[in-house]
C-alpha cells in the first residue's frame, strides 16, 4: 500500500544561530512559508525588547532531490530561530541539540562578534553541517559591496579553518530586505539552493522508545493542553499513552498537528504539537515526554567527557558544571576517573569513548589536556630514571 503523502515528507531541522541583531529572525521570515504558534518573536517580552528571547519555529517546503525521491516527495526545512543574547546561552544549546544543519548568521558590517564565536563553538561540538550567511549586504555602499564581500569571505575562511572543522563550508552573502529601504531581498534563492545542496540524509530511527523534547506548552480552551517540540527518538501516534516523567503523570494523545495540519503519526526528527486533556500547562513549560518508563531520573551517571578546545580553565574533581539535556539544565558535581594508560605521578589521562566494565579506572584530581599529555609522554619516565641511576 502506498504511504499517505504527508508521511513522505522528510523534516530537516535547520538551526539559525548568531550574534544578537545579526538578522536571524528576519532571515527566518524571508525564507518561511509555514509558521508555528512560536515563530518570529511573537511573545510580548520579545516584542517589547525587540530581540529574540526564545526559540522560534517556522518552515518551508522544497521538492525532494532525485537521490531520495523513492522515499520522500518533499523536504520540509524547519527553521529553529535561536536567540543571540549571551544570557540566553542555555536556550541556544537546547536549540542546537535538535537540529540537523546549522546556519551561522554574521552581520557583514560587524564581522565575527562575541556570540558569533560562542555559536561557532556550539556548532563545532554538535554539528557536522554548517552554512555561513553574510547578512545585511544592502547596508554596504554599492561601489564597495563586491570588494567587502570578497574580503570578509576570505577572512572568514581563514578563521573557520584555524578555529573549527568548517573551513570548507559554504558562505553565502545575502540581504533579507529588512534593513534598507533602498533595496529588496538579495541572493535568497542562492541560499535556498545552497541549503538544498548541503542536505545530508539523516538517520531516522522509528523503532524503540519515544522521547520528545518539549519547548512550549499552552492551554486551548475547550480542547486541552498542547505541548510542542521535536521527536528525539522513536515514533508516536494519535491515541498513544505518553509519560511526563518530571510530573510523574501519563496522558493519552487526543490529536496531533505539524504546522497546524493534522497528522496521525510523527517520527524522529519531526516537529509536532500534541493535545492532551487534563494536563496542567502551568506545571510544564519545557521538559521531556516519552513512552511510559522510557526516561528515569538518576542522581548520578557515568559519562565520557572531552575538553572543549576554547575552555582554558582547569577541570578538576569536585568542580560544578551545568549539564544540559534537551531544554533542561541541572547543576552537577564531577568526579574524574581515567584508565592507567598514561600514568605520570598521581595523574592519569582520560580515555574517551564508551565505559568498559572490564577495565580498571583510577581516580584523578584533574583532567589533563592533550598538549600536557604529549609533553609527559615525550619525557623519560621516573622509573627509567631511577633504574638508570
Amino acid at each position: 500500500m502506498t504511504e499517505p503523502a504527508r508521511e513522505r515528507i522528510l523534516n530537516i531541522n535547520v538551526g539559525i544561530l548568531g550574534h544578537v541583531d545579526s538578522g536571524k529572525t528576519s532571515l527566518a521570515k524571508a525564507l518561511s512559508t509555514l509558521q508555528s504558534t512560536a515563530s518570529f518573536d511573537r511573545s510580548p517580552q520579545s516584542q517589547t525588547r525587540g530581540i529574540t528571547l526564545d526559540l522560534g519555529f517556522s518552515a518551508f517546503l522544497l521538492p525532494a532531490p532525485e537521490s531520495i525521491a523513492d522515499k520522500y516527495d518533499q523536504i520540509q526545512y524547519t527553521l529553529v530561530d535561536c536567540p543571540g543574547h549571551a544570557s540566553l546561552i542555555k536556550t541556544i544549546i537546547g536549540g542546537a541539540q535538535i537540529i540537523d544543519m546549522m546556519i551561522l548568521v554574521i552581520d557583514i558590517t560587524e564581522g565575527i562578534q562575541t556570540q558569533t564565536a560562542e555559536c561557532l563553538v556550539i556548532g563545532n561540538i554538535l554539528m557536522d553541517n554548517m552554512i555561513v550567511v553574510l547578512n545585511k549586504i544592502d547596508l554596504l555602499p554599492p561601489e564597495k559591496r563586491a570588494a567587502t564581500i570578497k574580503k570578509m569571505t576570505s577572512r572568514l575562511r581563514k578563521t573557520l579553518a584555524a578555529k573549527s572543522k568548517f573551513g570548507e563550508c559554504p558562505i553565502v552573502a545575502i540581504s533579507t530586505g529588512q534593513f534598507s529601504k533602498a533595496s529588496g531581498a538579495e541572493n535568497l534563492s542562492e541560499l535556498v539552493d545552497t541549503i538544498q545542496g548541503a542536505l545530508r540524509l539523516p538517520d531516522r530511527y522509528t523503532e524503540g522508545d519515544f522521547v520528545f523534547a518539549i519547548d512550549h506548552c499552552f492551554p486551548i480552551k475547550g480542547q486541552g493542553t498542547v505541548v510542542t517540540g521535536t521527536v528525539l527518538s522513536g515514533s508516536v501516534a494519535q491515541g498513544d499513552m505518553i509519560e511526563f516523567p518530571a510530573q510523574k503523570v501519563q496522558k493519552k494523545i487526543k490529536s496531533m498537528q505539524m504546522f497546524k495540519k493534522p497528522v496521525a503519526r510523527a517520527v524522529q526528527g519531526d516537529r509536532v504539537g500534541m493535545c492532551m486533556a487534563q494536563l496542567d500547562a502551568g506545571a510544564l513549560e519545557r521538559g521531556i515526554a516519552c513512552s511510559p518508563g522510557a526516561v528515569i531520573e538518576v542522581p548520578a551517571a557515568i559519562v565520557a567527557i572531552a575538553r572543549v578546545e576554547f575552555f582554558k580553565r582547569s577541570i578538576r574533581s569536585g568542580a560544578k558544571f551545568h549539564v544540559t539535556i534537551g531544554h533542561q539544565t541541572a547543576l552537577a558535581t564531577i568526579q574524574l576517573f581515567g584508565t592507567p594508560s598514561d600514568v605520570q605521578g598521581t595523574h592519569t589521562s582520560v580515555e574517551y569513548g564508551s565505559f568498559d566494565f572490564d577495565k580498571e579506572y583510577q581516580y584523578q584530581t584533574e583532567m589533563l589536556d592533550e598538549a600536557t599529555l604529549e609533553e609527559w609522554r615525550s619525557e623519560p619516565s621516573s622509573s627509567s630514571s631511577s633504574s638508570s641511576s
